[in-house]
């Protein structure tokens, strides 16, 4: 499995090895020790998983969870194909305001890692995408916070064309700045905290580089 820090702090994707034969093929999603060595901290306990089902065009998101509690997201997609965009609005975050995007399809079996205070989008490139979300932190509808997507000034990368499928709740979400004018975004150092508490670090991580990797002990599909 390799590792690449993302342009958000904090963020990584993760890429899959994988095994194609002539029944099919079998991928890794998570692996533990290339994810330790990158983030210099085990993945943290999963508290809840869930999975969500879109067609195509429909974009979700820019959702975070509000701080305390917080959460930190494990997500891919284990069917269809959707680019996946990260945003920082952590205030006093070194990286505040910038996003990376990836896309998660069944060719690259990538993965992405979501530290507590980012916000998520994604916009399904296929009908019947899956996403799979592996959470800290148990889903409750009230703690959940929503930002525009369309936000100017964030000009995220999302498709041309087709109109997106987005809901209620997603367009009418505030921007970036409005939703700091209200005070509803997260403070950079205690996202650092909550996710320290939850897991302890153990290593250093990845040096600050646009593209690190690392790689996975080989393995072997054959019996499975």
């Amino acid at each position: 499995m390799q590792a690449r820090r993302l342009a958000v702090d904090g963020a990584f994707e993760f890429t899959a090895m994988v095994f194609p034969d002539d029944r099919g093929a079998v991928a890794s999603h998570f692996h533990e020790d290339p994810f330790t060595n990158a983030t210099g901290r085990p993945l943290f306990p999963v508290a809840q998983t869930l999975h969500s089902r879109s067609r195509k065009d429909v974009v979700r998101g820019i959702h975070y969870t509000a701080v305390p509690p917080g959460a930190a997201k494990y997500v891919y997609s284990s069917r269809g194909r959707s680019l996946d965009i990260v945003v920082d609005i952590r205030i006093g975050s070194p990286t505040y305001g910038r996003w990376d995007s990836v896309v998660l399809d069944q060719e690259s079996f990538r993965a992405l890692y979501l530290p507590f205070g980012v916000g998520h989008v994604f916009v399904s490139l296929e009908e019947d995408t899956v996403m799979t979300y592996l959470l800290s932190t148990v889903y409750l509808a009230e703690q959940e916070m929503a930002l525009s997507p369309l936000d100017p000034a964030l000009d995220l990368p999302l498709p041309r064309g087709a109109a997106p499928i987005m809901s209620k709740r997603d367009l009418e979400a505030p921007t970036l700045a409005e939703a700091r004018g209200r005070g509803a975004l997260p403070l950079y150092s205690e996202c650092l905290g909550l996710e320290g508490a939850a897991v302890p670090s153990t290593r250093s991580g990845l040096s600050r580089q646009e593209g690190a990797h690392l790689q996975s002990p080989p393995f072997s599909p054959g019996t499975e």
